[in-house]
């Protein structure tokens, strides 16, 4: 009987150990909240806002209840919206859920093959030898998976990375939507009140005009203009309240409230201009270093390139097992039962004859290419974004400010001087009426100008940081009073 030598064993027990996974590398695959922070740091020190991980019930239940008194029956600035929606927007959690997923996918990669265990048992029922007459032991271990362990460690931590960023961007994609939406609602309920205004002027003049045509002063003609405008703005009061419901409706979908969570109000008014704005003439540099759709971007350059290492490293050998077993066996040679052990070693690979790995190198060679194309369009349209959005930034508050420094005081001393001469009986009621429309009409505007503006400051942070909607021009449709306002008796 020989004694079976364990050479092959050894080597292959050493090889598997040697390419495992440190600890490290999964601790920081396997906490979950070691994979969340770099998120939360970021939507600290971008937004100045936190953030949750919703993992299990309790968590779940607790920020329930945070959310529920942040706006119970309370009025929302920008800030506390943004605030509910990065706790509270299941949109956001999913995606945050999506980055354990892809933590764990990562972990996967760098995980050693099982080895594969084989047992025969052969001549079963054997004469003279009982129960069997040889049995065959094997382990296959996978050589290729832990030669390249180093490179798909690295490969995986790239895409683990990756997974990190795609949720920085979503959450600030949530945080500048809900800033949007809640600028969107505001606007809306502060134009349904400036068209209140107007109804109110409307009905005084409709009246009026009822009462002089029933004197004969006034014709039918004359009567049918001031009812019609009434009508009119009876129609457009209707549509702004509607304006306003929906728009909130779409700041409630924002902040995922729902229940009696939606008993929440917002201001009726936008929030005047800031007095000065800054300019950055470094916009675009610090949109290069900021955007995380960019720093994306080169994680897949960077990934394209592993993987074509890989493929180079890879592309005549692509499956080599190394078995290491043994063979015990038994003879009868009518004197005795004798067993021989046999130990054994095999290595399997696969001969590069028809298909030499030139497709394959072909192949992550475009892709590095498409990747490398696709940053350089990248990193140009940051920066027109960035252009776009500064200019935006600027121009929409200079032009608020026209409105209100120059247009607004020039209708409301336009409307004074008209009812001076209106009381000196120099001027009729309807020209005063009409001169009243004419500034309610440049309140709109002006309100509609802030807006712009206030949309335009989302949007150049979205420009600098991601989030998307960065080269938004921050525009949107304008209302106004019924009428053109100079029409007038």
């Amino acid at each position: 009987m020989r004694v079976p030598r364990k050479t092959g064993l050894a080597f292959s027990a050493a090889l598997l150990i040697s390419a495992c996974a440190s600890p490290q590398q999964v601790a920081k695959f396997a906490d979950p909240k070691a994979a969340f922070a770099p998120v939360a740091d970021n939507g600290r020190k971008v937004l100045g806002k936190d953030t949750a991980l919703l993992m299990d019930a309790p968590a779940i239940e607790a920020n329930a209840k945070r959310v529920h008194a942040m706006v119970q029956g309370k009025t929302l600035d920008a800030d506390a919206a943004v605030q509910v929606a990065l706790l509270n927007n299941r949109g956001l959690q999913a995606a945050y859920a999506q980055l354990g997923v892809s933590a764990a996918e990562a972990w996967q990669s760098i995980m050693m093959p099982n080895p594969v265990v084989s047992i025969g048992v052969l001549g079963i029922n054997a004469d003279g030898l009982g129960a069997y007459r040889s049995i065959e032991a094997t382990i296959a271990n996978n050589l290729l998976a832990a030669f390249t362990q180093q490179g798909r460690s690295r490969m995986a931590d790239v895409k683990f990375r990756q997974a990190q960023l795609a949720a920085v961007e979503k959450t600030l994609s949530v945080a500048l939507d809900t800033r949007r939406a809640w600028v969107d609602a505001v606007a809306a309920f502060e134009a349904a009140g400036l068209v209140r205004e107007a109804q109110s002027t409307a009905d005084a003049a409709s009246e009026l005009a009822a009462r002089l045509g029933e004197t004969g002063y006034l014709n039918k003609a004359d009567q049918a203009r001031e009812h019609a405008f009434y009508a009119e703005l009876t129609g457009q009061r209707a549509q702004a309240r509607l304006a306003a419901s929906l728009a909130k409706e779409a700041l409630t979908r924002q902040m995922g409230l729902w229940g009696q969570d939606v008993n929440y109000f917002v201001p009726n008014a936008l929030p005047r201009l800031p007095g000065q704005v800054k300019s950055r003439p470094h916009i675009e540099r610090d949109a290069l270093r900021s955007r995380v759709d960019l720093a994306l971007a080169r994680l897949e350059l960077d990934s394209m390139a592993k993987a074509r290492g890989m493929t180079e490293a890879t592309r005549y050998v692509t499956d080599l097992e190394l078995v290491v077993g043994a063979e015990r066996e038994r003879e009868n040679d009518g004197g005795g039962t004798e067993t021989e052990t046999t130990p054994q070693v095999e290595l399997e690979f696969a001969i590069p004859v028809f298909d030499s790995g030139k497709a394959r190198l072909k192949r992550s060679e475009a892709a590095y290419m498409l990747a490398a194309h696709q940053l350089a369009e990248r990193a140009v349209n940051v920066r027109s974004e960035a252009r776009a959005a500064h200019a935006s930034y600027l121009g929409t508050h200079q032009i608020a400010r026209h409105y209100r420094d120059a247009v607004l005081p020039l209708r409301q001393s336009i409307e004074e001087e008209a009812l001076l001469s209106y009381n000196g009986m120099i001027t009729n009621t309807f020209e005063l009426l009409a001169d009243t429309r004419a500034r309610l009409n440049s309140n709109l505007t002006e309100a509609g100008a802030r807006r712009d503006f206030w949309l335009a400051e989302a949007n150049l942070v979205a420009a600098v940081h991601g989030g998307g909607g960065g080269a938004g021009s921050g525009g949107g449709a304008q209302a106004s009073v019924a009428g053109d306002g100079t029409g007038g008796h």
